[in-house]
């Protein structure tokens, strides 16, 4: 079946290259949303980047073990899929737009007030409230800017959605370049999480102003009643599931290096905290990298092949990252580790979308499943290094993608799918 764009009614196939309409032809209000799109998924890079940059400078200010920064970093994970459960909602019913600016006005506060609480007075409990504030934000914005993205790639008609998430990584790189940074002239934390916390909020305040002025995500929606029974369904929807199980472990390859990563070298490597974050900005540069060049792979080829082989990609750069004994040599599997798992998160969500007046719910649904990485992975990690050490609980990744790749066809386009003959 032949999906319709909204707009323009004719024939969109997001995956092939033969015919979507070149960029140039979309109509300006689109090539700016674009835009738009990407400064909001650059900023909440940089935001998030911003906090793990430090995290090394957070555990010392703090006298933490792993184990206790692995609970600390739940509190981050738990306000995010806290968000989450009921993001696909509220994006319907304010649109976007506006829960980008909401979401992210909960991002700068939330990253004020952890690095307030860990600079100025070393109160945990303080950072606890913050990271979860930080976190709703995050998970707010995510599945907002998410459904926007993808409205965007289906008018656009080609596989763009993995550049916004190089976008996103481009921001992390950032991040991690002006953390390093910080770290290494001893800028204090409280200091440079606030100057950073009011940049992306005043960039995000202008990029969401270029959103599609349309409400696309709720033209199915008829009241409240419909619109959480949309997200009911969306539950019990086995290809949605699927995506959501491919997602989650894609999540936790991704999340495992930047939660860990830093500290792993730290710990197990012997580098310095400035290292450390210059390693998690080498495991970001290979997720950018991944994601721009696998849209016009993604375009060549389809989803199904070329997600398959960066999770095998991941595979070997996760366990070339905990097992090389030379530095160098383990900071090349860190960035193969980037580049495997670029793909899994942003092809998840644009599959997840592939049906537009559906995309927020299902959305929100393959997000919580995700972000349930995010919220098991930090304690889990964190309680296995402090039996086996932060570098070698890493192998968990490798062993967990590799089982995976099972998953990998439910994120073939249902225009792709054959049909069954009646």
């Amino acid at each position: 079946m032949v999906e319709h764009d909204a707009d323009e009614r004719t024939p969109v196939r997001p995956a092939d290259p033969v015919t979507a309409p070149s960029v140039a032809a979309a109509p300006p209000v689109v090539l700016a949303a674009r835009t738009g799109v990407a400064v909001v998924f650059a900023l909440n890079g940089l935001a998030v980047a911003t906090w793990f940059s430090r995290v090394p400078a957070v555990r010392e200010a703090l006298d933490l073990s792993a184990g206790r920064l692995g609970l600390l970093l739940i509190a981050l994970s738990a306000g995010a899929v806290l968000a989450l459960s009921t993001a696909g909602l509220v994006t319907q019913r304010l649109g976007p737009a506006r829960t980008v600016v909401v979401a992210t006005v909960l991002v700068a506060l939330g990253l004020t007030a952890a690095g307030l609480a860990t600079g100025l007075v070393g109160w945990l409990p303080g950072v606890a409230v913050g990271l979860v504030v930080f976190g709703y934000g995050l998970g707010a914005c995510d599945v907002a800017m998410n459904v926007e993205g993808a409205a965007v790639e289906k008018r656009l008609g080609r596989t763009i959605l993995p550049r916004f998430h190089a976008a996103w990584s481009l921001g992390s790189v950032a991040g991690a370049g002006l953390g390093a940074g910080a770290a290494r002239v001893g800028l204090p934390i409280w200091a440079h999480l606030g100057v950073m916390a009011a940049l992306v909020l005043g960039g995000t305040l202008l990029g969401a102003r270029a959103f599609l002025p349309a409400p696309h995500a709720s033209a199915d929606s008829d009241g409240g009643a419909a619109r959480r029974g949309g997200l009911w369904a969306a539950w019990r929807e086995p290809r949605t599931l699927l995506i959501g199980a491919l997602v989650l472990v894609m999540a936790f390859a991704e999340g495992s290096a930047t939660d860990w990563v830093a500290v792993a070298f730290i710990d197990g490597h012997g580098v310095n905290e400035a290292t450390g974050a210059a390693v998690y900005g080498i495991f970001v540069a290979g997720m950018t990298l991944g994601r721009t060049a696998g849209t016009v792979l993604i375009d060549r080829w389809g989803r199904v092949p070329v997600l398959f082989g960066t999770i095998l990609l991941a595979v070997a750069g996760a366990g070339l990252a905990v097992l090389a004994d030379n530095q160098p040599v383990a900071m090349v599997g860190v960035a193969l580790w980037g580049i495997g798992a670029s793909l899994g998160f942003p092809v998840g969500m644009s599959a997840a979308a592939d049906d537009e007046a559906h995309a927020a719910v299902r959305v929100s649904v393959v997000a919580v499943i995700g972000y349930t990485a995010f919220l098991a992975g930090p304690p889990l990690l964190g309680l296995l290094g402090d039996r086996v050490g932060t570098l070698h609980a890493l192998l968990v990744v490798p062993l967990l993608l590799i089982p995976t790749l099972a998953l990998v066809p439910v994120i073939r386009p249902p225009a792709d799918r054959p049909t069954r003959r009646t």
